[in-house]
């Protein structure tokens, strides 16, 4: 791909435009990467079995194999059924491959091997590809090779524990947090490793640990005192672990309420009536104020107590505090901004009728990403991709 041509598809198509990638991952983490690509601009192929991806099959859905989980992980992407079993499905594989910028797989990476799929088998013949393996943990310790899913990580990075100080148990997280970080990881890696092949001319393997990102996405404020050594006190920020430290009822409704700063602490010590506590020792600064974060809490909950949330939306406003009414995810449909800047998307799948989905969050001035394609039926591109690869298709006519 000349970089004359890469620059004119980038400019009209998306960032990744030209980019080809090949998804050979299922449920969230790897599909949802994949999904931000193709919503860059790249061409996304999702390799499957017979049965496909098992997020295909989770209720609610329409019709078998189209279900929600699937339809929000996977628009931008054709779909390919494959059968790596068999020569001929192998064949097909490393055709696609051939012509290839990232492979993304979560198979374990003993299974790649026996396919012939994986990084050291594919390097010399395929000298220019990202290979990116999504796994549960890395390779070189102990836990190599194990199977994992997403409450398996919360739990092995300390994020249950934490979810459940407090409470009477570990608990998990209510969305599947592990999967949905370790995918910006995925995108952050792919886009690093295509930066660096236009320097060096090659490609390399990358391995993204579910583990340890979402260890590396717990600790950073949560390390604490055993960031010293010796350590300077237990693990754990206390301002996130205070129990007093959740979205606050007002009159009507909840609030989500951050003082953060010196100018919010004043300003909320006024509106609460009492503007002598900012001359009070244990709230005077920041440091101080890091030690007696119940006291802050327990101030804040009495105060936004006595107003309806829409006599605190206008207060907290005026004063420049950090705010937010707490929303169902009904609510967030309805959200006025969301809706100002066009987020939800209304559009008519060929099978699945007229659907809601998010829209892109990040927008770029030079190169936006767009929804070009629904999300695929179980191998519906299977005949127009594996006759383009026989023709010999160039990545010129991608798009």
């Amino acid at each position: 791909m000349s970089d004359g041509h890469r620059t004119s598809q980038s400019q009209s198509g998306g960032a990744l435009a030209g980019v080809r990638v090949i998804d050979m991952s299922t449920i969230g983490m790897g599909p949802l990467a994949t999904q931000i690509l193709g919503d860059a601009g790249a061409d996304v192929i999702k390799v499957e079995s017979a049965a496909g991806d098992i997020f295909r099959h989770v209720a609610p859905q329409r019709h078998e194999a189209m279900s929600h989980t699937h339809l929000n992980f996977n628009r931008n992407k054709r779909s390919v059924v494959l059968d790596l079993r068999a020569e001929a499905g192998r064949r097909a594989m490393l055709r696609l491959l051939s012509d290839a910028d990232v492979f993304v797989s979560n198979a374990r990476p003993a299974s790649l091997a026996r396919l012939g799929l994986d990084y050291a088998t594919l390097e010399a013949s395929h000298p220019r590809l990202i290979h990116c393996g999504c796994y549960g943990f890395s390779e070189e310790g102990p836990y190599a090779g194990r199977p994992a899913v997403d409450d398996v990580i919360q739990a092995a990075s300390g994020m249950a524990w934490l979810q459940g100080l407090g409470q009477d148990a570990p608990h998990y997280v209510k969305t599947i947090v592990a999967d949905k970080v370790c995918s910006l990881h995925v995108v952050n890696a792919i886009g690093m490793a295509l930066y660096a092949r236009e320097r060096s001319g090659r490609g390399q393997a990358i391995e993204v640990p579910m583990f340890e990102c979402l260890v590396s996405f717990v600790v950073p404020e949560h390390l604490a005192g055993m960031t010293f050594d010796p350590p300077q006190g237990p693990a754990g920020y206390p301002r996130l672990l205070d129990p007093y430290r959740r979205p606050f009822r007002t009159l009507d409704g909840f609030m989500g309420v951050v003082p953060y700063n010196e100018a919010h602490w004043k300003a909320f010590f006024e509106l609460a009536g009492s503007p002598e506590f900012f001359e009070d020792e244990r709230f005077s600064t920041q440091t101080q104020r890091s030690l007696h974060y119940s006291d802050l809490y327990r101030l804040v909950e009495d105060t936004l107590a006595g107003k309806t949330t829409a006599e605190w939306i206008r207060l907290l406003s005026e004063a420049d505090i950090p705010f937010a009414p707490v929303n169902s995810l009904d609510e967030l449909i309805a959200d006025p901004h969301l809706n100002a800047i066009g987020f939800w998307h209304s559009v008519e799948h060929p099978t699945e009728g007229r659907l809601r989905m998010p829209g892109i969050p990040v927008r770029m001035s030079r190169t936006p990403g767009s929804i070009r394609r629904h999300a695929p039926g179980l191998g519906e591109h299977t005949a127009e991709v594996l006759r383009d690869i026989e023709a010999g298709c160039s990545k010129g006519a991608r798009q």
